[in-house]
């Protein structure tokens, strides 16, 4: 049996609603013995009344407060008059002990003759004097404040987060949230659990290396960078890099995300950057690693909604300051990971600050062959499993991607009763990620299904007859996700993309609708999803590349970002014509070509459906059968599917 070590995991914690309910109950508890255990109050009596009670002989004793109110307890026997009813018992059902009626008194001492005769003849048995306690009245009536008071304190006790922790109290809202990594008890990511980024390790490893060891840089002269931001797309590893230097650096390690800064009350936010770097500094030298930094990093004054005293801007001043600024301490490496570089303040790039930024890009062939192996690491999986194999079918995945598609292929082994993971599995999760679920069990009729395989076998016809086409790896009329059929094809990795290979690509995508038209002489709203991507791939032509005569050598596009916040275009109305016009021919041109490719090759295009709808899915050797070897597959890669 293990021994707990934590020291503080036996103690005793208090709840705050302990101590409200302890207060409450103090406060009943001064009530009950200064008067108050009657629990029923009583009822206001005129002088008649009382005058009335004090003849037949029904009232016990009489209490008088200060010559001005008095308290009025009736005898046993004349609770139980039928007049007396509603007052003989308590709230519990319980027998009322009084005071059963109270009275404001006239002229106290006409009262004080009244009951002296009274009690000489016989009708009362006595009467006193009594001071009124003012402090439990106090205390009573300030009660509800109190407890007021405690629920809004406890309320923003919750809010400033923590609860009952050291940190969560209303006065440390302003305290830094950063988590400080201890390499003790925290799971230790380093280098070599990141795959691929080579690039990107050397540079951030050098950082960690410096702090460790500063002398072989400053005898040299150098100077440690003050700050590196790692920029890429989602899922890239950016993150994970800065667990590797957590996970590595033998300094402390302050991490937490951009949002952390952000709250709901006024200069917070800058009042948690200065804790930080206060917090940073006094445990020199340090790391600090702020997630998705463009939370609070974007370019200021682009906001035309806000105004110019925006806490955001607050913030990103005060982290400007920090970073390097008047009397600002060297020893402080502030790491920053984001996917929106474009749209962060220039003075947060500029060198002093951000002396380095780190581009980590989705990976090539040969690192996604890595990232696979320290995912298929955990994995059961067959012997031999090829990972070159699983690097070329999955061009354009990230590392989150490629990490999802092991785990998805484990989770399809499994619900296949398999003992181990294999080659199908890992090409089952790829299909079920790009593509979405299967639904062999959708209803579709007979001439939907023959839409759908004729529209699919124009994409393959299509593809299989250009040079630059993606090299097709399966057709399914198998309904996935929101598509009811698909092509799987396998782009070519380009650093750089010609005219003719994107116009190559356009003709194939529009090859379904295309086939429709030769097949049925009528089209449908099947093409959807081609019609969106012809349309970007056209667009970017024509505004962003430069790749159109009519336009010229001229982009619109802008990298920084900050179109996005402009109501206007960049360009005429005459050249949004222009480009309307031009963006519309291309899609046509290469539609009709498409219908001439089809035209020609008509029959296999309705042999190739027929198969379709035979088996529902074919794959490479089924097209190499129908139409032959492509000509052009002596300089594309050879593709082995099974």
């Amino acid at each position: 049996m293990s021994k707990n070590n934590n020291p503080n995991s036996n103690k005793f914690k208090i709840s705050p609603w302990l101590i409200y309910t302890a207060i409450l109950l103090i406060f009943l508890f001064i009530s009950y013995i200064t008067g108050g255990s009657n629990l029923s109050e009583p009822i206001k009596l005129e002088q008649p009344e009382f005058n009335t009670l004090l003849e037949k002989g029904q009232v016990e004793k009489v209490i008088i407060y200060n010559k001005k109110d008095a308290e009025i307890y009736l005898s046993a026997a004349a609770l139980k008059y039928p007049a007396n009813k509603k007052i003989a018992k308590n709230i519990l059902d319980q027998p009322n002990k009084g005071p059963h009626y109270f009275l404001n008194l006239g002229d106290g001492q006409i009262f004080e003759r009244k009951l002296e005769k009274a009690v000489t003849e016989g009708k009362l048995k006595n009467y006193n004097f009594q001071e009124s306690n003012n402090w439990s009245d106090i205390l009573i009536s300030l009660l509800p404040i109190i407890i007021i008071i405690g629920v809004w304190l406890f309320i923003m006790r919750r809010m400033s987060g923590g609860g009952g922790a050291g940190g969560g109290q209303i006065f440390n809202i302003g305290k830094s949230k950063a988590k400080l990594f201890d390499e003790k008890t925290d799971i230790k990511t380093t280098f070599k659990d990141v795959a691929g980024l080579e690039g990107a390790k050397e540079e951030i490893q050098e950082i960690v290396e410096f702090l460790k060891n500063p002398e072989k840089y400053t005898n040299l002269g150098g100077k440690i960078p003050k700050g590196a931001l790692l920029v890429g797309p989602p899922g890239t590893g950016k993150t994970l890099l800065a667990k590797a230097v957590a996970g590595e650096a033998q300094v402390p390690f302050f991490s937490l995300s951009g949002s952390d800064f952000v709250e709901m009350f006024v200069g917070v936010g800058a009042s948690r950057v200065r804790d930080l770097f206060k917090q940073a500094k006094e445990k020199s030298p340090a790391i600090i690693f702020i997630d998705e930094i463009d939370a609070v990093g974007r370019a200021r004054g682009k906001n035309n909604i806000s105004g110019g005293n925006d806490e955001r801007e607050n913030t990103l001043n005060q982290l400007l300051t920090e970073m390097d600024g008047f009397g600002t301490n060297s020893n402080v490496i502030v790491l920053a990971a984001t996917n929106r570089a474009d749209v962060l303040d220039k003075a947060l790039m500029r060198a002093g600050r951000f002396d380095r930024q780190i581009f980590v890009d989705l990976p090539d062939i040969r690192e996604r062959a890595e990232i696979f192996l320290v995912h298929l690491a955990p994995l059961k999986k067959v012997e031999g499993l090829d990972t070159d194999f699983l690097a070329k079918q999955t061009p354009g995945f990230s590392g989150a991607d490629i990490a999802n598609v092991c785990n998805e292929a484990a989770l399809i082994a499994a619900r296949n009763n398999k003992t181990a993971v294999d080659k199908q599995d890992f090409l089952d999760a790829v299909d079920r990620i790009v593509g979405g679920l299967e639904k062999k069990n959708k209803i579709i009729t007979p001439e939907e299904k023959k839409a759908i395989a004729i529209h699919e076998a124009g994409h393959a016809t299509v593809s299989w007859m250009l040079e630059h086409a993606a090299p097709l790896i399966k057709v399914t009329i198998v309904p996935r996700g929101q598509s009811l059929g698909a092509a799987w094809y396998l782009p070519e990795e380009r650093q750089i993309v010609r005219p003719d290979q994107m116009l190559d690509e356009m003709c194939a995508t529009m090859g379904g609708r295309a086939a429709e038209k030769v097949t049925f002489n009528k089209i449908s709203t099947g093409a959807l999803s081609d019609l969106e991507k012809v349309t970007k791939q056209a667009r970017a032509m024509v505004t962003i590349y430069g790749l159109n005569d009519k336009i010229g050598n001229v982009t619109y596009y802008d990298s920084s970002g900050q179109n996005e916040y402009s109501f206007s275009k960049p360009y005429s109305e005459q050249t949004a014509m222009i480009i309307d016009k031009e963006i519309s021919l291309l899609i046509e041109s290469q539609y009709e070509r498409a219908i001439k490719i089809l035209e020609k090759n008509k029959d296999k295009l309705n042999q190739l459906a027929e198969i379709l709808i035979e088996k529902e899915v074919i794959f490479k050797d089924d097209l190499e059968a129908l139409f032959g070897k492509r000509e052009f597959d002596a300089n594309l890669q050879e593709i082995v599917v099974s």
